[in-house]
């Protein structure tokens, strides 16, 4: 299976373009956003647990990220939240549930191989930093090599300047809306840029991100 594989190419997917799909597992749905390969793939997803669903026991070969959107994510190692973000690396395994129901963003098998380390990150509790222009606040999640990824908060009225993504960059919206001169972004969208692509961002009414930059 190929989803959005093309990464020379942009990509943007609205809320309301891609339906939930089943999975494996009874009462655990995805939004498959891009992919390469069939039930063990390269994939970005948004996946969606109902209530007292589970998830087999697997490994993470090439490592997992996620970010808890909604609702309370378990596994063997704790509970995680709302706008709690992990990192499970290379060989890294667990069984995963969700007593209550949750929903979450995730990426599967896009580590380098030496990123090892294990991340655990509650945005909520976490220490906040002033951005590079007024208006942004930025936290940073966690960076390897030229990879880095970062929630950031924009106000109001904020603007960035015209800048490159050397790498490459992908978004997902998780509040407000976000956008470029290409268009408008609600909450839900995903947008991938690609190594060298090149906008002038802003947030007309506010929004908070997710942002990975320099791994494409």
């Amino acid at each position: 299976m190929k989803i959005n594989a093309d990464f020379a190419s942009r990509v943007v997917d609205l809320p309301s373009a891609t339906s939930f799909v089943a999975s494996p597992a009874a009462g655990v749905l995805r939004r498959m956003l891009d992919r390469i390969g069939d039930e063990v793939a390269r994939a970005t997803s948004v996946v969606r647990y109902a209530p007292g669903s589970r998830f087999p026991r697997h490994v993470h070969e090439q490592g997992e990220e996620f970010l808890v959107l909604d609702g309370s994510f378990e596994d063997e190692l704790g509970r995680y939240g709302p706008g709690v973000y992990v990192r499970n690396p290379p060989g890294s395994a667990h069984a995963p549930w969700s007593t209550s129901g949750c929903t979450l963003f995730v990426k599967l098998r896009q580590f380098a191989p030496d990123d090892l380390e294990r991340v655990v990150v509650d945005s909520g509790r976490a220490r906040w930093h002033p951005g590079l222009r007024p208006g942004l606040s930025v936290l940073p999640l966690h960076a390897h090599g030229t990879e880095q990824v970062a929630l950031v908060r924009w106000a109001p009225g904020t603007r960035f300047d015209t800048h490159t993504h050397f790498g490459g960059e992908e978004i997902y919206v998780l509040e407000g809306t976000f956008g470029d001169e290409f268009g408008d972004y609600p909450a839900g969208s995903w947008l991938r840029n690609p190594h060298l692509s090149s906008h002038t961002p802003f947030s007309r009414d506010g929004a908070l991100i997710y942002v990975k930059v320099g791994h494409l």
